[in-house]
């Protein structure tokens, strides 16, 4: 479940990073996969402006895509790709006796 907590969490990581770089991983359906660089241009209060290296194209995304991860985003720190939403941690169900 998404809370309002994680949007505005992950918005003020975005805004912050405006200019960075960060790869940019999703899917095209029928198991296809794209995978790209870009820079994050601009946010705004429903979703943030990526701009794709290869082809200097500017790509919408909203932050709910990333939160429910439609497309994964992750921060360059200078020698890593770091994901700006960390991968879920599965948790083990228990049966009731």
């Amino acid at each position: 479940m998404i809370y309002r907590d994680d949007i505005t969490n992950l918005k003020t990581d975005i805004t912050e990073n405006i200019g960075q770089k960060i790869m940019v991983k999703g899917t095209l359906g029928r198991s296809k996969y794209f995978e790209k660089e870009a820079t994050i241009e601009k946010a705004y209060p429903n979703l943030f402006i990526v701009k794709y290296d290869e082809n200097d194209r500017n790509v919408t995304y909203s932050y709910t895509d990333v939160l429910t991860r439609t497309v994964e985003v992750s921060l360059f720190d200078g020698e890593n790709f770091n994901p700006i939403v960390p991968p879920p941690v599965e948790t083990k169900k228990h049966k009731n006796l």
